[in-house]
């Protein structure tokens, strides 16, 4: 009966003291938790998240070097989203450490409840990696090919590269990333003259100087076609020669109209013959598809295919070499066919690629490797 009578009290004083303003409960806000942070391209980020407490209030981000005694405070967040808040200290420099904790704060009564620990970010050498050298530019119809040496590689932080097309004055504009030594750009048109330069990222986001400049027009003709590994892209690893360029000579590496389709494994690079295409078994080193007037002296090329000798067996490839095929063109006659390698790489997300120069002769069973008039 007693405890009865003491709870009725207590319930009557409660009341009493709502009307009468003597008692003020504690209604301080909630601490942030999961306090985190850390460092990327000369920004450090602190990232925390509501607490199921949380009740409107805003937050103050405090601060200091991790040699100096007291923190301060360098800036006051309202917004978050979806739960989660964060804020960007740019303010710092390298080599220096920093700590930071956050605290709620609630204006009408002034208190602050501070996150449950600090966190400490070391700020790196903002300094990127050494540009990249030996930039080279192949021109190819409607695309351009990129590549460079592993210079910017050698430094321990390395991360990847960005690939830049340089405008007017300062402008420039990012045409991709890639953590390969090499790009394709099929965004470039044919007679449009476009310039580029390479910079190299490190782990820290610290962008490196660019490279020297190189420069590339794209334009239609029987150079610069390129073709993809089948295991990668079969959609663009088959090819067909044809009479002329109002048809595009890339096709499925499973269509039935294939001359020729590209396959790369652990072996090497490899010209798989399709449906009734014979390959002659030994390549031809050469300098140039063809040594027209104006070529250099020492040009070298296949100017006639070997008319015996071909074979059904897939045909191991290497660069700056012309192999003969015979096919059967549009017609159903015997045609003869060149492909001269350029360059066995890749692209920027590592998949082979194969860029070639390519002569057809349209005159059924000629070995003379120039288009027939």
């Amino acid at each position: 009966m007693n405890r009865l009578w003491m709870i009725a009290w207590m319930g009557a004083a409660a009341l009493t003291a709502c009307d009468s303003d003597i008692f003020v409960f504690d209604d301080a806000p909630a601490p942030p938790v999961d306090l985190d942070a850390s460092y990327y391209a000369g920004v450090v980020t602190v990232r925390w998240r509501l607490s199921a407490s949380w009740n409107g209030e805003s937050f103050r981000v405090y601060s200091r070097r991790t040699e100096d005694p007291d923190f301060f405070l360098i800036a006051e967040v309202t917004n978050c989203v979806e739960g989660s808040c964060f804020y960007d200290d740019a303010n710092i420099v390298e080599g220096a450490t920093y700590e930071y904790y956050v605290a709620a704060y609630d204006p009408d009564s002034g208190e602050e409840a501070a996150s449950e620990s600090s966190v400490v970010v070391e700020v790196p050498p903002m300094d990127g990696p050494p540009p990249p050298q030996l930039l080279t530019v192949v021109a190819l119809d409607g695309a351009i090919y990129l590549l460079w040496d592993d210079n910017a590689r050698q430094d321990e932080d390395f991360s990847f590269y960005r690939v830049y097309q340089d405008g007017d004055g300062d402008s420039a504009f990012l045409v991709g990333e890639t953590d390969s030594e090499a790009f394709l750009d099929e965004r470039a048109e044919n007679g449009k003259t476009v310039r580029y330069f390479v910079t190299a990222v490190d782990v820290y986001g610290h962008e490196g100087d660019p490279s020297a400049l190189g420069q590339g027009t794209p334009r239609p003709d029987f150079h610069g076609e390129w073709l993809y590994d089948y295991f990668a892209r079969p959609q663009q690893s088959g090819f067909r020669f044809r009479p002329d360029e109002r048809s595009n000579p890339v096709v499925s590496g499973d269509a039935a109209e294939r001359h020729v389709r590209l396959e790369v494994d652990a072996n090497g690079w490899w010209l798989v013959p399709g449906p009734g295409t014979e390959v002659y078994p030994v390549g031809f080193e050469t300098t140039a598809l063809r040594c027209g007037p104006g070529a250099d002296a020492g040009c070298t090329e296949l100017a006639v295919a070997p008319t015996l000798g071909y074979v059904t067996s897939d045909l191991a490839l290497e660069p700056q070499t012309t192999y003969a095929l015979r096919v059967v063109g549009d017609d159903g006659a015997t045609h003869y066919a060149a492909i001269r390698v350029v360059l066995l790489g890749f692209d920027q997300n590592d998949d082979a690629i194969m860029i070639f120069d390519w002569a057809y002769q349209l005159q059924a069973g000629n070995p003379n490797l120039a288009p027939g008039r």
